[in-house]
Order: structure tokens, then C-alpha cells, then sequence
């Protein structure tokens, strides 16, 4: 978020999210809905300053917001931004609790990720139906979507990597890759930074991608453009919309019977591996998780797998139909 200033926004407000953008290097998206979380606060209590407010009220403004139709999850997410601002001005003011700590959401069911099968995602990336990648474009796409799945990377992560490390006093690297040594090195959620593999297919794609790159590099020099691993058609850091678009374009084009998102291949990536190696520790890493809990709703997924395997096979597992 280029500007976290607001003026209808209280300046100790103001002041979190400047530290969220240049102290913790948070993802534009994420200050985005931090922004809009705390504004939801100052909308309900317009006249009371937010470091004024006691649980009692907070509680009441859950409420209020509940009582007019917001969704468990939307509650839940605000709820945390509020529990964030407030953790930190408590350290800052040396207050004696936080008061939005006690505060619990509605609760609401969890719904699986929409993971691909592993049909699926081979038919996706090995373009079934569909020639081999040709054009630039074409080269890039098919290195961006192979990354995706390699590594388990969320959006604005593939969007942020570099061809390499670079540092000069106007730019600042904050994720790259290592072709020599076949890894990434990702600034994730939080700060946390995290050392990737690059799978074979991976590699293969990212080569091929980079022997084209210049016929989508612009004319002007830009120290983000020039740093940027994947670039859009006008020589710019590709926006995470475009990759969006090419994705879901590319799995109608194969047939997929679903729409496929980027998230979609982080989900196959963690459902996938954690098929395979039921090592949900190694898997909490790679996705760069803080917590192990985030990491289990895969068990769930593989489960479900399981069960239709079982549903499948077992001769008792369902009741016979009649005639």
C-alpha cells in the first residue's frame, strides 16, 4: 500500500500502519485489509478515540457488526487486526492488557482448500491438448504456474521475486532466485523469510523463460522492472491480476471443469506432498505457516481422499443398490 496514510484514520493509527509497511515489509493486499479493519472501528465509535475503548465496547461493536450480516470470517479477520493495532499500542503505552485480547469471533465451519488432483495439475502444466509453450509470454506463463506448484508460493510472493539479490541505494532485493543452486529465497507473511527447492520442471521452465525475457523487458530503465523475474507485456513487474487471468485461461484451455486460481496450486502443492511424505512439519516450513494448526487443514484434505479411495475399494464400505 503506497499511501497508509489516511486523514480520517487517528494518527496512532496511521502510525501502525507505517510501521507494518517499512518495519515489517508487509504485502500491500495485507495492509489493504488492515486499513479497512481499523476503519470499521472509528465507523463504529465516531465520536470516541480507539485507544479510549474498553472490552466491554469492543465486544459491542463485534456484535453490532454481526447483527447486521457480517460473516463469521470477515469477523474473525477483524477482530485479529483489531487484537494487532491494540497488542502493539499496549507495548508502546505500557498499558496493562490488551484490550481486544479476551475477544473470540463467532465461529464458523471450515471449508477445505480447493486443491487440484494430481491429474489435474500434470494435465495443467504439461498444457494437455495444447502445443508447447512458443511465444515469451507463453514461456513465462509456463515457468510462473511450474513455480507456483514446485514451491507452494502464495500470489504476491511469485510476483515479488527477482532474477537475483540485488542492492544499490534505490532498490533493496526482498525475494529472489537462485538458479545456480536451485532454490528461493521468499519474503513471506510477517517478515518470515524461508528457503525454497525448485524442482526439475521448475528449472527447466525458468531457463527457458529467462533466454526470452528481454523481449518483454522495457525501454526505460526501472530498478523494480529490471530486477523483476517475471515481467508483463509493457516491461513492468507483472501484476498478480494478470496472473490470475493467464491461469484461469490456461485451465479452460486444457479442460479443466473448474476454475483454477493461484491459490489453487499452493493448496495442490501442500495436499500433494502431504499425500506423499506425511510430513506435515516439512510441509508447515515450505508453506511458510506460523503456526502448525494452519498446516492441518491439509490432513483433512487427504483424508477426505482417503475416504473416497475407501468408498471406492471396500466391498462393505457402502450399501449395494436394489433392483
Amino acid at each position: 500500500m503506497s499511501k497508509p496514510l489516511n486523514p480520517s484514520l487517528p494518527s496512532s493509527i496511521q502510525e501502525w500502519l507505517v510501521h507494518l509497511e517499512q518495519d515489517q515489509r508487509y504485502s500491500p493486499h495485507t495492509l489493504s485489509n488492515y486499513h479497512r479493519d481499523l476503519r470499521q472501528l472509528v465507523t463504529l465509535f465516531p465520536h470516541v478515540h480507539p485507544d479510549t475503548l474498553q472490552e466491554a465496547e469492543l465486544r459491542q461493536g463485534l456484535a453490532q457488526l454481526h447483527k447486521e450480516g457480517m460473516a463469521p470470517r470477515s469477523l474473525a479477520r477483524i477482530l485479529s487486526a483489531w487484537r494487532s493495532y491494540y497488542q502493539w499500542r499496549s507495548l508502546q503505552e505500557h498499558w496493562p492488557r490488551n484490550p481486544a485480547s479476551a475477544l473470540k469471533a463467532p465461529r464458523s465451519p471450515k471449508s477445505l482448500p480447493k486443491a487440484l488432483s494430481i491429474d489435474q495439475t500434470q494435465a495443467l502444466l504439461d498444457r494437455k491438448g495444447l502445443p508447447a509453450p512458443d511465444h515469451a509470454q507463453d514461456k513465462r506463463d509456463q515457468a510462473m504456474f511450474e513455480l507456483f506448484y514446485s514451491c507452494g508460493l502464495r500470489l504476491a510472493e511469485l510476483v515479488s521475486l527477482d532474477m537475483h539479490y540485488r542492492k544499490s541505494p534505490h532498490y533493496e532485493s526482498q525475494s529472489w532466485l537462485i538458479l545456480d543452486s536451485r532454490e528461493l529465497s521468499v519474503h513471506g507473511k510477517g517478515g518470515k523469510r524461508r528457503l525454497l527447492p525448485i524442482g526439475e520442471q521448475a528449472v527447466k521452465a525458468l531457463q527457458q523463460w529467462l533466454a526470452v525475457r528481454v523481449q518483454l523487458a522495457g525501454q526505460q530503465a526501472n530498478p523494480d522492472a529490471d530486477a523483476a523475474l517475471f515481467l508483463g507485456a509493457r516491461g513492468a513487474r507483472i501484476h498478480p491480476r494478470i496472473v490470475q487471468q493467464r491461469l484461469e485461461n490456461m485451465a479452460r484451455q486444457v479442460g479443466l471443469p473448474m476454475q483454477v486460481h493461484p491459490h489453487s496450486l499452493r493448496h495442490s502443492f501442500a495436499s500433494h506432498l502431504l499425500q506423499s511424505s506425511q510430513d506435515l512439519r516439512a510441509v508447515q516450513e515450505l508453506l511458510g505457516h506460523s503456526n502448525i494448526s494452519t498446516t492441518q487443514i491439509y490432513t483433512r484434505l487427504d483424508f477426505q481422499h482417503l475416504a473416497h479411495v475407501y468408498d471406492q475399494a471396500h466391498p462393505r464400505a457402502r450399501r449395494k443398490k436394489t433392483d
